[in-house]
C-alpha cells in the first residue's frame, strides 16, 4: 500500500483477474519469518496484505492469519486464493484502515506489515497499533521501500515523506524499546531487485524484525 488512503482508488486498482503484486510471498518477508516457530495454535497479523499474498503463505506454513486491509475487493481475492490453497480455514479478511483497525485475532504471536508506505506520523500510528496487538514472546516484521533507495535505485514511491529508513523506524520505536516493551532483533537495509523493462535494477529495502517482551 503506498501513501494513497484512497479506498476508491485501491479497490479499482486491485479489480482485475490478475493478483497485482503476484501470489509469491515476498522474499524479506520469507527470510524473516520463515525461521520463527510456529506456536500451536499461533496467530498472525498481515496488515495491508493486499491480495493475501503473505498472509496465505504463513496460513500453508500453519499459521491462523488475520489479513486486514480496507480494499474490499483485495480481500475478496485473498479469500478466494486461500481457497484455492486450501488453507480458507485458517485465513479470515477483516476489512480496516492500518490506523484505526481492531483486530479480531489479537493478540497475536507475530504481526507482519510488508510495504505500508505511509507519511511517517501515520506510519507511527500503524506499528505502534500493531506492536500493541503482539503478545509478549511474538515477532513484529516489517519490510519497506528505504529512503536510501531514493538514491540510485528503481522501484517504489519517489517521496521522501512515506520512505522511513532505519533512523526513522529507530525513531518510531524508541519509546516501546525504552519501555522495555519491544527489542530490535533486526533494523537494515537490505538490497533488493526490480524487474524493469532494462532487466533487473537495484533496489534498497528496509526490513524490521523485533520481539515483543512485554
Amino acid at each position: 500500500m503506498s501513501e494513497n488512503l484512497d479506498e476508491t482508488y485501491w479497490n479499482q486498482k486491485y479489480d482485475t483477474e490478475e493478483f497485482v503484486y503476484t501470489k509469491q510471498v515476498n522474499r524479506f518477508v520469507e527470510a524473516l519469518c520463515g525461521g520463527l516457530p510456529v506456536p500451536v495454535g499461533g496467530k498472525a497479523i498481515d496488515l495491508a496484505g493486499g491480495e493475501g499474498r503473505n498472509a496465505v503463505w504463513l496460513a500453508s506454513r500453519g499459521w491462523q492469519v488475520e489479513n486486514i486491509d480496507f480494499s474490499q475487493v483485495a480481500l475478496d481475492k485473498y479469500l478466494q486464493f486461500a481457497r484455492s490453497e486450501g488453507v480458507a480455514a485458517k485465513c479470515v479478511a477483516t476489512c480496516a484502515s492500518a490506523l484505526d483497525f481492531e483486530s479480531t485475532l489479537a493478540p497475536v504471536d507475530l504481526a507482519v506489515v510488508a510495504y505500508l508506505q505511509l507519511p511517517e506520523v501515520d506510519l507511527l500510528v500503524a506499528v505502534r497499533r500493531l506492536v500493541a496487538s503482539v503478545k509478549p514472546g511474538g515477532h513484529l516484521m516489517g519490510v519497506w521501500h528505504s529512503r536510501d533507495n531514493l538514491a540510485g535505485g528503481f522501484g517504489g514511491p519517489r517521496n521522501p515523506d512515506v520512505l522511513p529508513n532505519v533512523a526513522t523506524m529507530t525513531e518510531a520505536l524508541a519509546e516501546a524499546v525504552a519501555a522495555g516493551e519491544v527489542e530490535i532483533a533486526v533494523l537494515e537495509n537490505r538490497e533488493g531487485q526490480i524487474q524493469t523493462r532494462d532487466g533487473l535494477k537495484p533496489s534498497t529495502t528496509l526490513v524490521l524484525l523485533a520481539k515483543r517482551l512485554g
